[in-house]
């Protein structure tokens, strides 16, 4: 059982909870994913972590309300307990495996949108406290909506927002503000990483493609049972199968097929409002 110490609502639909899990956090590296079971019936769930305390022994998660498994996790309360949480899974990302050497002359920006936001803060921070220069665009459809700004704020040199409206920071997308770094403000990025909405993905690749910036993006919201088994989140890179779960969840974005991807992400989402709409009555 694993003990929910803290949680928070940063948005009406999005829940932070830092969950006690020693072995995990000690274990713990940027880029990785937890399986969580909130209950014995419960369906395992597959979420990037979004900070892990070795002191403290604790990982914190983020999760969006989309369906009936979200929703039971995001019910349980502070003091409660998940029946299951196992991890670290998955890949570290790529930078975790370089060397000083390799990294000493690198800038990096992310490029985060909605609760891909999340997982962006142990990324940024890993690299910022070995004084690697780190940039940070959140994006938002509106100043409400954006998230992990104060942590972000201290895990970067440069955080910019950004939202659809203007309500806060540039208004447009996120790869218009790209754009107007590289291109106007002369700012020059050796690896970009972008972590959000599957559209926002293609086109931060599509993006980064012009402007000359090798690209890594999270194809963690493909994930379902999060072991490679299920082959749910089969996608293709570079012309070969591989899994977002064992293979990735981080991938170089101009191998991604992002159309296919895009697909695959849509294939359950007539179950998960039958059950969502099952939960509500």
């Amino acid at each position: 059982m694993f003990k929910i110490l803290k949680r928070e609502m940063l948005t009406p639909n999005i829940c932070k909870m830092v969950v006690e899990a020693p072995r995990i956090a000690k274990a713990a590296k940027p880029g990785q994913f937890l399986i969580v079971r909130p209950n014995e019936k419960g369906e395992r769930i597959p979420l990037t972590i979004s900070d892990y305390d070795v002191e403290n022994g604790t990982v914190t998660i983020v999760t969006q309300l989309i369906g009936a498994s979200s929703a039971a996790i995001i019910a349980t309360q502070e003091g409660e307990f998940f029946n299951d949480v196992v991890g670290p899974l998955g890949n570290p990302s790529a930078f975790v495996g370089k060397t000083a050497d390799e990294l000493k002359d690198a800038r990096y920006i992310f490029i985060a949108g909605g609760v891909g936001t999340a997982p962006v803060y142990p990324q940024a921070k890993w690299l910022h406290d070995r004084g690697i220069a780190v940039d940070v665009i959140i994006g938002a459809k509106t100043k409400d909506l954006l998230i992990y700004t104060e942590e972000l704020a201290s895990a970067c040199d440069n955080l910019y927002l950004c939202t659809d409206d203007g309500s806060e920071g540039f208004k447009g997308l996120v790869t218009a503000l790209l754009e107007k770094l590289v291109n106007e403000d002369g700012m020059k990025y050796t690896q970009a990483v972008a972590i959000g909405p599957m559209i926002m993905m293609k086109f931060c690749t599509l993006t980064c493609k012009k402007l000359g910036i090798p690209e890594d993006v999270s194809l963690n919201m493909l994930m379902v049972d999060g072991t490679g088994m299920c082959g749910a989140c089969r996608v293709t890179v570079a012309g070969k199968t591989k899994f977002a779960c064992v293979d990735g969840p981080e991938f170089n974005g101009f191998d991604v097929d992002f159309d296919e991807a895009m697909r695959r992400l849509g294939q359950y989402k007539a179950e998960e409002m039958a059950a969502k709409e099952e939960l509500d009555k």
